[in-house]
C-alpha cells in the first residue's frame, strides 16, 4: 500500500487549480486504497521560521511554549515525510516563487540529524525512500527559463534531503486567456492520468 503526503499551498481556496490538480491525482491513489495524508498549507498556516524557533530546532532544552509546540509540529511533519512513499506539492508560483506557505513547511522540515547530516564529504539526505511529485500552476509561460526559480529551488531543496526522483507537472499560461488556460490545465490532466503508473 502507497502512503502518501500532499501538500496544497495555494491561497485561492476552491479557485486553485493546483489544488484541483492535486485532487484529481489523490483521486485516482485513492481508488488504489492509498494511505493518504493531506495538508492544506493555506488553510492552517505553519508558523513561520524566526530566531526563537531556529534555536528550539537546534538546542531543544529549556524551551518557552512557543519553542515546544513548534518542535513538536516539526517533529510531527517529518514523521509524515519519513512515512511517505510519495510526496505531492503544490507549487503554484506567486511573484516567480513559491509561496510562502510553502516555504514554512520546508524550513521546519529541513532539520539536520532528522532529514540530513551533515558528514566530512558534506550533507547527505535521510529521507531516501521518497518520490516526489511537483504540480505547479502559473499565469504566464517559464518551464525551462530564466524566470523559473521555483523549479530549481525545490529539486534543490529535495535533493538535500534525499529526495531525488522527481517529475513535475506544468500547468502553464493560466492568464494568457481562457482556450491557452483550458488547453494548458487538459495537459496537466493528462499528464497526471498517467503519473500513478510511472
Amino acid at each position: 500500500m502507497t502512503n502518501v503526503l500532499a501538500l496544497k499551498s495555494s491561497i485561492l481556496g476552491e479557485h486553485s487549480s493546483s489544488s484541483k490538480l492535486i485532487d484529481q491525482l489523490l483521486a485516482q491513489y485513492n481508488q488504489q486504497s492509498a494511505t493518504i495524508t493531506e495538508r492544506d498549507l493555506a488553510l492552517q498556516p505553519l508558523p513561520v521560521l524566526d530566531g526563537e524557533i531556529a534555536v528550539a530546532m537546534r538546542a531543544p532544552e529549556q524551551l518557552n511554549d512557543k519553542q515546544l509546540e513548534a518542535l513538536a509540529l516539526s517533529d510531527k511533519m517529518i514523521d509524515e515525510l519519513i512515512l511517505a512513499d510519495l510526496l505531492v506539492i503544490g507549487a503554484p508560483m506567486y511573484n516567480f516563487m513559491i509561496p510562502t506557505q510553502l516555504k514554512n513547511w520546508i524550513d521546519l522540515i529541513a532539520r539536520a540529524g532528522k532529514t540530513f547530516s551533515y558528514t566530512e564529504q558534506g550533507p547527505v539526505g535521510l529521507i531516501t525512500n521518497t518520490r516526489a511529485i511537483i504540480i505547479t500552476t502559473r499565469g504566464g509561460a517559464h518551464k525551462n527559463q530564466v524566470s523559473d526559480q521555483q523549479i530549481p529551488y525545490l529539486k534543490n531543496i529535495l535533493s538535500f534531503i534525499g529526495i531525488n526522483d522527481v517529475e513535475v507537472v506544468y500547468a502553464e499560461s493560466l492568464a494568457m486567456g481562457p482556450e491557452t488556460a483550458a488547453l494548458n490545465l487538459e495537459q496537466a490532466s493528462q499528464q497526471i492520468k498517467v503519473l500513478e503508473h510511472a
